[in-house]
């Protein structure tokens, strides 16, 4: 299955517009974004589980990264609540469930060698810093690698005009992001291409997940 599978494209979606679809395990639906390859594939999604829903144990070959949008997402290492960060690195493996139920932020089978060690991060107490312009603060998340940040942008919050070497990837967690290109509320997902261009502002302020460089 190919879906946006050209990286040299320009891609707009906002996932509370799209159809949930089952996953091969009962209880877990997906709403896909990107994707190469069926059920093993290079994937962008976003992923809900049922409360008690689980999936059976497996491996992430080349790595996943989660990003718990709300519920409290499980497996046999811990709970992770929303706001939580977790980067799986290749070869890693796990059984996933949700007592309670949760939704997620999901991309697979991107990372490389460099990423070895899993990585979780709080992001309701982890340190913002400040970021390149006023209003600007950032958290690092993914530390190993092209790393994933999370940007949040006070209100009225206006950036300089940049290009995206190796591309970039936004996923607006909530807010509202602008840039001259159009405005993308909270579910909105924005794939940019290598080397593209735009000047990002915030009126009425919003976090953003970012991942730059990977889309070579």
């Amino acid at each position: 299955m190919n879906l946006h599978a050209d990286f040299k494209e320009r891609i707009v979606l906002n996932h509370h517009a799209l159809p949930w679809q089952m996953s091969p395990e009962p209880g877990v639906e997906r709403k896909m974004l990107d994707r190469i390859g069926d059920e093993v594939a290079k994937a962008t999604s976003i992923v809900r589980y049922a409360a008690g829903a689980k999936f059976a144990s497996h491996t992430h070959d080349l790595g996943e990264e989660i990003l718990v949008l709300d519920g409290v997402f499980s497996d046999e290492t811990g709970d992770y609540p929303a706001g939580t960060y977790l980067m799986n690195p290749p070869g890693s493996s796990h059984a996933p469930f949700s007592k309670e139920g949760c939704t997620l932020f999901v991309k697979l089978r991107h990372l490389g060698s460099e990423q070895t060690e899993r990585e979780i991060v709080n992001t309701h107490t982890a340190q913002w810093l400040q970021g390149l312009v006023p209003g600007l603060t950032v958290m690092p998340l993914m530390r190993q690698g092209t790393g994933s940040t999370l940007v949040r942008w006070a209100p009225q919050t206006y950036f300089n005009p940049h290009r995206h070497h190796g591309g970039e990837e936004i996923f607006v967690v909530d807010g509202v992001f602008e840039d001259e290109h159009g405005r993308y509320e909270a579910g909105s997902w924005i794939r940019s291409p290598h080397m593209s261009m735009h000047k990002p502002f915030s009126k009425e302020g919003c976090t953003i997940f970012v991942k730059t460089g990977h889309l070579l």
